[in-house]
Formats: C-alpha cells, structure tokens, sequence
C-alpha cells in the first residue's frame, strides 16, 4: 500500500544544498536562499517545487530551513565533567591535568550516562550524525568502548555515531595497539592519535623509541588491513606551526597511501606565513587529506598568555585549505568539559558563531559546506545533505526566515526526521528579549 505522503508548506533552504539540476531554480543570488515546496512520502522527499518569483512575493517571510546537520569531531565519553573537574585557568596545561583526573574515576554507568545526555541533545537539536573521539588509553578506556559501543547500538536507527580510538600514536606500535584496531574496525571506527606539541608524548618505552613516522605508518598500516579509516589530532597548539600536517602529508605522497585520513585541529598551520601556508594547503590536497577544524575549543586554549589578551588565535585555515581543493568539515569538539566550558551539541548555534568565530558566513556555499555536504563527505555518509528526489526528509526547520534574523537571535526550531516531525526540544524559561523576538517569527509548522 503506497502512503498518501504529506506536503509541507513553503521554505526557505539555502540553494547550495539543492538539486542542482532542480528546473526552475530562481532568486537565491544575494542571500542564497531559494523557496521551495516539498513533498515527501514514507520518510524520503518525492517532489521538490521551486517557488516562482511572483509566488514568492506573494508568500511573504518563509521559515527557513536545513537538511539535518552533523558534527564530526565530538568527545562524548568527557562531555558534561567541567563542573567536577573544571579547568578554570582555560590552560592546556590544566585541561590535561583535569582530564586525567577525571580518567582515573572513569567507570562505565558515568560515561553512559553523559553520553546518553549528549545524544539526546544532539538528537533534539536536529542532528543525524556524529563522529567522537574516546580516551582509549588507562584505567577509564575500558569502560568508555562499552558504554560508547552499546550507544552506538541502541542509537543506530536515530543517529549515525562513529567511534575514534584516541591514544599516543606510538601506541598503534605495541601489541595492545594492534588488538585495539581490531576492536575498533569491529564497530567501523577510525585509528586515532596525537601529532604535534604539547600533546604528542609517547609512553615510555612504546615503540622502542620509534620516531613519529615510523609510528605514523604503523598506524596507517593497520588502518589500511582492517579497513578503516585514520583520524588524527594534529598540530592543537601555538608552536611549530603546521609540523604535523606537514609531516602526514608528506608521507602519504611518499608511501602512495590512499586510506581515509583525516587531520583534527590542525590549528597551529593557521600561524605560518600567506605563502608557507598556501604551499602546505596544496600539499595536504594532493595527499587526500580532509580537516576538520575546531574553532570552539581551540580559540578558547590556545595563544593564552597570563593577563595577555593574545592578538594571534590559532585555528585551522579554512579559507586557505577550501581555496587548495581540500574537503574542510568543521566541528563542535568539547562540550563543557576541562578543554572548553561551553556548547550543548548544537549544530545551529555552531553555526551561528562562525562569522565571528571564523569570518563564515552562511549566505556564501564555502561558508555552510563545512557543516553539511563536506562533513558529509569527509565522514563518508550515504546522504550528502542535498535536497533531491530519493533524499531522506530530514529538516531543521527555523523560527526564521533570514540568515540576518537567524545571526540576531536564537531561533526556536522543529526538527523532521523521515518525515515524522519530532516532539520539540525542551526550552528553558527565555529573556524578555527572547520572548519579545520568538513573538515577531514567522510560525512553525
């Protein structure tokens, strides 16, 4: 029996993100938005009706809307610990030592349950998909694979969550390095590891003293034999910029390695001069490696000098790295942990800090592809996050109808997955100013 299906009203979605072979695809040119009519039936979009100009005018303000969005650099297992171990300096320094406290407590039921939280916020906050990075090494290891493996089962029908295997990167030289990459291709996971100042500290012993190269192509090796992927945390840091990227670059173009590999942070690149910069940017797109920058955490840690306001803020440079062809996806990181008091697994307030955070603006493809179709990408899901005929009917609708409303004041939002629209998102008791802006929006469906 075929489902009569359900027509939404108009919308206003960014025309980067659908079909490009859509006939009669109008306006759109200053602002980037489009006004389209949907039709989906049984959980995927069966008609997609551009709006005509007379139409449009006619309509009035439209909501807009995204396609369900992704986050592809989180850490579930420490989200939510700030209060019990917070990191009040905002150092490296005393994230690292609040985070190693926090380990050495670390059992199953703790990290659960902070887990479950960060999956229910992401899920009410419209996202589809997340990639988190674990603590893989010490007393609290254990317990963070089986809480986040059996997340990762139960969550299966709703969010996509992808697992990383963080750990020195001489680690993957030992024999408990080798049983976790089979642990971790088990779940379809990634190899993860540190490059770079101040974090790249090998175990004593590990590796027999092996250089980072050497542990650098074990790794990949591995990665290459169980079949998945690589996801580094690279270069975090206001020192020796771009070392790291560097150096992965180049030894894939050395060794032809072609496995997925992805290089997290990517920070301290961002402080080499214009031309070094351009130069390591073709390097790192001629080795088919993505990025995926971090702004949230990295602003808040790195360049900080006591009682110094740091004029140089290191963070991946996007603009440099997107102008050389390479996918750049960008994520949310730590959520209220040691490394960055802040977030709540929200992709749209994310979104709405770029253009200060980062100098993205969402009206531009380039400014809103780092958090939809090469996120997408670079995670490598089977929806790009365009809108075409055959796309699963999941929208973030806002309470907006501008990215100029959107950039002023938090929007209210309603989220639909599969065509189903979800309950919405509990909200705290507004400002007069929120509620003042919530009464002038458009209505949601």
């Amino acid at each position: 029996m075929t489902l009569p299906g359900q027509r939404l009203p108009p919308l206003r979605i960014p025309r980067s993100l659908l079909d490009p072979t859509l006939p009669g695809l109008v306006g759109g040119e200053l602002d980037g938005l489009v006004a389209v009519e949907i039709h989906h039936r049984q959980g995927t979009i069966a008609e997609l009706r551009p709006l005509s100009l007379q139409e449009q005018a006619a309509a009035g303000p439209l909501p807009l809307a995204l396609p369900s969005l992704l986050d592809p650099h989180v850490h579930l297992d420490k989200a939510f610990t700030a209060p019990r171990f917070p990191n009040r300096e905002g150092t490296v320094a005393g994230a690292m030592a609040a985070n190693l406290r926090e380990h050495l407590e670390r059992d199953e039921e703790a990290v659960h349950a902070r887990a479950e939280r960060a999956l229910q916020l992401a899920w009410c906050h419209g996202m589809r998909a997340l990639r988190s990075h674990i603590d893989s090494l010490g007393p609290g290891a254990a317990a963070s694979w089986d809480a986040l493996e059996s997340l990762r089962r139960d969550w299966a029908s709703r969010l996509e969550l992808q697992l990383v295997a963080l750990v020195p990167v001489h680690h993957w030289l030992t024999p408990e390095g080798e049983r976790l990459a089979a642990r971790v291709a088990a779940v379809g996971g990634q190899l993860g590891g540190v490059i770079g100042p101040p974090f790249s500290q090998s175990l004593p012993g590990a590796g027999g003293g092996a250089s980072e190269a050497e542990a650098l192509l074990a790794m990949m090796g591995l990665a290459e034999h169980h079949g998945c992927g690589v996801d580094l945390h690279i270069d975090e840091s206001d020192q020796q910029p771009g070392r790291g990227v560097d150096l992965v670059s180049r030894l894939r173009l050395r060794h032809r390695l072609t496995g997925p590999l992805t290089c997290s942070h990517a920070s301290s690149m961002g402080l080499l001069p214009a031309g070094a910069c351009d130069r390591l940017a073709d390097r790192i797109a001629a080795a088919g490696i993505g990025v995926v920058a971090l702004p949230t955490t990295n602003l808040w840690l790195l360049g900080k000098r006591r009682r110094r306001t740091p004029c140089l803020r290191p963070q991946a440079p996007i603009r440099q790295l997107q102008a050389a062809g390479v996918c750049v996806a960008l994520g949310g990181d730590n959520v209220q942990d040691p490394w960055f008091p802040g977030g709540a697994f929200d992709p749209i307030a994310l979104l709405r800090q770029l253009p200060v955070l980062s100098q993205l603006v969402p009206w531009q493809r380039l400014g809103l592809a780092p958090m939809t179709t090469a996120a997408a990408q670079l995670m490598g899901l089977a929806w790009d996050g365009v809108l075409r005929i055959g796309a699963p009917a999941d929208l973030v609708v806002l309470g907006v109808s501008s990215w100029h409303e959107l950039l002023a004041v938090a929007p209210r939002r309603r989220v639909l997955r599969g065509g189903v629209w979800l309950p919405p998102p509990p909200t705290e008791e507004p400002s007069a100013l929120l509620a003042f802006a919530d009464s002038c929006r458009h209505p949601l469906p």
